[in-house]
């Protein structure tokens, strides 16, 4: 008999074992992998990518640290192999979801939301190949709870269209995403993308945008405040606005009508004044040059989902007026600004008042959708 979905979580995190690249990546490439190491100027873990350090100045070590947010661990001074055992191991973070009442998580990376920073296409897709065989392993035991989401090397086109075709004919993944962040100087909606949008129709296979702070690509305005928190309320929401103008107002949903797209980790609140703006200026004749024939608001209905944060008190509101199931919500468990234990519920009050369709929607409908799992 067939899992009933009620709980979705749509926007876990796993955390990279520190001997993945060991055990999975192409032998010729092994001795570039990313690795841990001090940064010497603040006593931090950071990642080594192809020469660069990456992490914020708190360093990796307390990425796996939920609980932080509402101070009950101390993130800042953990290592990162002290993060939450959930997330290196599946069978402790089932537990973890069932006291939560979750009963299924679409898993991203915590490492690998970094690989966008190496430069050569070759090693980029060595390590996409090598964490998505892994996540693989990783959701085996739990097929029907678990859910990996691919890592693509957009590095290369080409070389991102084999990792779709791999990812899902032989691991039968439902997903992959990428940053918003721009690959190769260049928006997602460059002509140079339209194989890439064309595969990822044919293949069946949902796109979703996930930003990560510190992550050596370019990043639009955090070179104009100091400080983790304002450069992590820019990055996460103001790259997304920019990655969701680039589909939508730069004509990949109306390209590929069956491509679907989700924005997440970034906020919700921003989806309706960005479409409201995005129609003012589709309905105005003297600024749309944008070609489209279909108002952005629509395009957005048919083609694209977004993910709200539990806490947003905005929720109740736009569930109607986008729609409960263009609507998602996550946990980011386990990273330290995640939302555990409690998210669900969270959600739910979040949503009284509303009808239980809207609900249902919220909770798990939107994920549904977005992910295939209909």
């Amino acid at each position: 008999m067939a899992r009933q979905y009620n709980v979705i979580d749509a926007d876990g995190h796993i955390l990279e074992p520190l001997d993945l690249w060991d055990k999975y990546m192409d032998p010729k490439f092994r001795d570039r992998a990313p690795r841990l190491v001090i940064d010497n100027e603040t006593g931090k873990e950071k990642l080594s990518v192809e020469g660069q350090l990456l992490g914020s100045k708190q360093g990796m070590g307390g990425i796996g640290g939920v609980g932080a947010r509402q101070g009950e661990v101390k993130a800042a001074e953990m290592k990162y192999n002290e993060g939450r055992p959930g997330g290196f191991d599946p069978h402790k973070r089932i537990p973890d979801m069932d006291s939560d009442g979750i009963d299924a998580a679409f898993l991203y990376p915590s490492m690998g939301l970094f690989a966008g920073a190496v430069h050569d296409p070759a090693l980029a897709g060595a390590l996409c190949r090598a964490y998505n065989r892994w996540l693989a392993d990783y959701c085996k035991p739990y097929p029907d709870r678990l859910f990996g989401v691919a890592m693509l090397p957009m590095q290369s086109i080409e070389h991102a269209i084999e990792e779709m075709r791999f990812v899902r004919k032989e691991l039968g993944f439902k997903a992959a995403f990428i940053r918003p962040n721009p690959y190769n100087n260049k928006m997602i909606n460059h002509p140079d993308y339209e194989p890439f949008w064309a595969a990822a129709e044919d293949f069946d296979i949902a796109i979703g945008f996930h930003e990560g702070g510190s992550s050596g690509m370019p990043t639009v305005g955090i070179d104009r405040f100091d400080g983790r928190a304002a450069q992590h309320i820019i990055s996460h929401t103001m790259e997304m606005m920019l990655a969701c103008l680039a589909v939508i107002w730069g004509g990949v949903c109306e390209r590929h009508p069956k491509v679907r797209i989700g924005f997440l980790e970034s906020g919700g609140g921003w989806i309706a004044p960005w479409l409201d703006r995005m129609d003012r200026h589709f309905d105005d004749q003297g600024f749309n040059d944008s070609g489209l024939k279909t108002r952005p608001s629509e395009l957005f209905q048919r083609n694209c989902w977004i993910s709200f944060e539990p806490v947003e008190g905005s929720l109740n509101v736009l569930a109607d007026y986008i729609g409960p199931n263009k609507i998602m919500w996550a946990t980011d468990y386990p990273h330290r600004d995640g939302f555990f234990p409690g998210a669900p519920d969270m959600v739910r009050e979040r949503l009284k008042g509303t009808s239980p369709e809207t609900q249902r929607g919220v909770l798990a409908g939107g994920a549904m959708g977005f992910y295939g799992l209909n």
